[in-house]
């Protein structure tokens, strides 16, 4: 996690003295036109990431059906991993005779987070043959991002450490010895705000009013086979991301950047049942939407990504 959030300030940071040909930096200069361009592809190129990195795949881990009602709940710790890439910033050079695009190499990085879901079941449903629909689970999320202080960055967040996802889960179907459990779920989570300093040759870098911030929905089936359990979902993720950046030093000036992007998720899930534990682990994939940069990267940044889940759900 220390990693992701490093990269992410020093990626959205290095050189981010406004976005060129970006609307929000059309008063950048002639020295640093190319600086503007290089660090808003940089933002854009990482932040898709970081959001996929916090939703995952199911809203609760490896639960695709509604709980049964008060008082039955669900707890899982869970952390999720993306296939990611990371920019080469040594194969960065930031020119201060124009906007030149530039050939990015990237490299291969597996990026996480970690994170608690939780489930509450509010309404049984009403009976259906040998099923229930109509189902009514809360459902929530917990996110920590420490304070992180190192040679290449620091990051503090404003506000408190955690944030407090919070959505609901409607059943389509209730699993049953024979039926297995369909669900809707709908779920809006963010990362705690941050503030970030960094420094990159003769300029030094804070971001401040760092946010994430993601809504999904997943479509979601499960059914239990005596000691495993399966799953298949998929859904919809948007991520809002925004910062303010100030620059001291050479160039220096104000800015604000900005991404919104939606993005298509299938997944599928595999668990073993442990008494009241569960053991749960998920594979899925995140494509679509688009992102147009002015440098090249070696790996395009909408390129579609695997993405995993491992954790353990207790489960009443």
């Amino acid at each position: 996690m220390r990693r992701i959030l490093a990269a992410s300030a020093i990626l959205a940071a290095v050189a981010l003295p406004a976005a060129a040909q970006n609307p929000n930096c059309s008063g950048a200069s002639s020295t640093t036109a190319d600086a503007c361009e290089k660090a808003t592809d940089l933002f854009n190129y990482m932040m898709p990431q970081l959001g996929t990195s916090l939703v995952g795949g199911s809203h609760t881990l490896g639960v695709g059906t509604t709980l049964g009602g008060f008082p039955h709940f669900a707890i899982a710790l869970r952390g999720n991993a993306i296939m990611g890439d990371v920019p080469d910033l040594g194969t960065i050079n930031v020119s201060i005779a124009g906007r030149q695009s530039s050939n990015i190499d990237t490299k291969s990085q597996v990026l996480g987070l970690p994170g608690v879901d939780f489930a509450l079941g509010l309404y049984k449903g009403f009976p259906l043959g040998v099923t229930r629909v109509g189902g009514v689970d809360l459902i929530g999320s917990v996110t920590y991002i420490p304070d992180v202080d190192t040679d290449e960055v620091t990051i503090a967040t404003d506000g408190g450490s955690t944030k407090i996802g919070i959505g609901a889960r409607v059943g389509l179907l209730e699993q049953s010895l024979i039926v297995p459990g369909v669900s809707f779920s709908y779920l809006v989570r963010d990362l705690p705000t941050l503030t970030m300093n960094a420094s990159a040759g003769n300029a030094d870098f804070t971001i401040s009013d760092f946010s994430v911030k993601t809504k999904s929905w997943r479509l979601a089936a499960q059914k239990n086979l005596m000691i495993f359990q399966l799953g298949l979902g998929v859904g919809q993720d948007t991520y809002e991301s925004a910062a303010d950046v100030a620059i001291s030093g050479a160039g220096a000036m104000n800015t604000a950047v900005a991404q919104e992007m939606t993005r298509t998720t299938l997944y599928g899930s595999v668990g073993f049942n442990l008494l009241v534990a569960k053991v749960v682990g998920e594979v899925g994939q995140v494509s679509g939407g688009d992102i147009s940069t002015y440098n090249n990267f070696s790996e395009a940044a909408d390129k579609s990504r695997l993405y995993g889940s491992v954790g353990i759900r207790i489960s009443f």
